[in-house]
């Protein structure tokens, strides 16, 4: 029997054109259709898209609208579903992918629905998981195998990104430079290993964070501002490494880091940058036969079935990363630890 839903929720919202976000204490629950699953929250990750959003840069102000409920990274339990759904249960404990296709444009019938033309994301363009209850359509659900605990699947979306971007690289038995060690850089770090990466080279400005990735299984780790490129073709006999994952979007990094790409090395792309960047086409990508792969979300649901497979097999080492879990009303604390340097991945406990 279904368990009576409260009238209202509490939820954490963008209501002004200004930086932070606000606690509502009761709006109403979502509305669910026919072919959606209406999920009750237990936990939620705060992501660095929301953090962006709580900072109200310059990609937020042109993207996000006020009002909206924001957070996509989650874990919980089906509570409702509606009247045409046809496989999902009453009480199955879920995640979901929070890239909402189309269905029937020819990227969402070609396997390519992360990067359909007309997608809605979770948190961004429809009310998000920063409240105990979100509704989410049927085929964006995904189930947890119950040998995976509710922090590391509150963070699907992330590690998502880690292993699609690891994984379109081809980093088997081959020497791997991560160009920015910030949450998915880690995660790509420990995700390259249990993939059977060669030596593992990574970069950033941050030394606790480069230390962090040495323990997750870097071979070396370097201080951007270091004269880190000689080091590393060094390394690698003077060839450079075979493949780069740029995580950063720091226009530095990804500059130094196509010097070093060896020649037909592969550039998995990830990190945004937050204005446009030169590079020298030429040298750096044309006359080296650089392979680029630009990667974007995860793709559906490959990246899915890679993800939990890699979880049970014990390989990735995620508890690291995950250095704070924390209540839902401190969501302040949480981003403001993130600001500070002070955390890592942060989960919220929502109910």
């Amino acid at each position: 029997m279904n368990s009576v839903l409260p009238a209202t929720m509490p939820a954490i919202r963008k209501l002004h054109d200004a930086p932070g976000l606000d606690f509502c204490r009761q709006i109403n629950l979502p509305e669910y259709g026919p072919r959606d699953v209406l999920i009750r929250v237990t936990h939620a990750g705060i992501c660095g898209t929301d953090r962006h959003i709580y900072e109200w840069d310059k990609w937020s102000q042109n993207r996000i609208k006020i009002g909206i409920t924001t957070g996509h990274e989650f874990v919980g339990e089906v509570v409702r579903v509606g009247d045409a759904v046809q496989r999902t249960q009453l009480g199955v404990r879920v995640s979901a992918e929070g890239h909402v296709g189309c269905g029937v444009c020819e990227m969402c019938r070609t396997g390519n629905g992360h990067i359909c033309g007309d997608v809605s994301i979770i948190g961004i363009d429809q009310n998000g998981c920063f409240a105990p209850y979100v509704v989410v359509p049927e085929e964006n659900v995904w189930p947890v195998h119950p040998g995976i605990p509710d922090k590391i699947a509150a963070i699907f979306d992330p590690l998502g990104n880690a292993v699609h971007t690891v994984m379109a690289a081809g980093v088997s038995g081959k020497t791997v430079l991560i160009t920015g060690v910030g949450i998915i850089g880690l995660m790509a770090v420990t995700v390259a290993r249990a993939a059977g990466a060669g030596k593992i080279f990574v970069t950033d400005m941050d030394p606790g964070r480069l230390q962090l990735a040495n323990e997750l299984g870097a071979d070396k780790a370097f201080i951007a501002t270091d004269p880190w490129v000689e080091k590393v073709r060094e390394l690698t006999q003077g060839n450079g490494p075979h493949v780069m994952l740029e995580m950063s979007g720091n226009p530095d990094a990804i500059r130094d880091g196509f010097s070093v790409l060896r020649n037909g090395g592969t550039a998995a792309m990830l990190g945004i940058p937050a204005d446009d960047i030169t590079i020298d086409l030429s040298e750096l990508i044309i006359f080296k036969g650089t392979t680029i792969l630009g990667i974007n979300g995860r793709k559906m649901f490959e990246t899915w079935y890679q993800m939990e497979n890699l979880i049970l097999s014990g390989q990735l080492e995620l508890d690291p990363i995950i250095t704070h879990v924390i209540d839902m009303e401190d969501y302040e604390v949480g981003f403001k630890m993130m600001q500070a340097g002070d955390a890592i991945k942060v989960v919220m406990k929502i109910s």
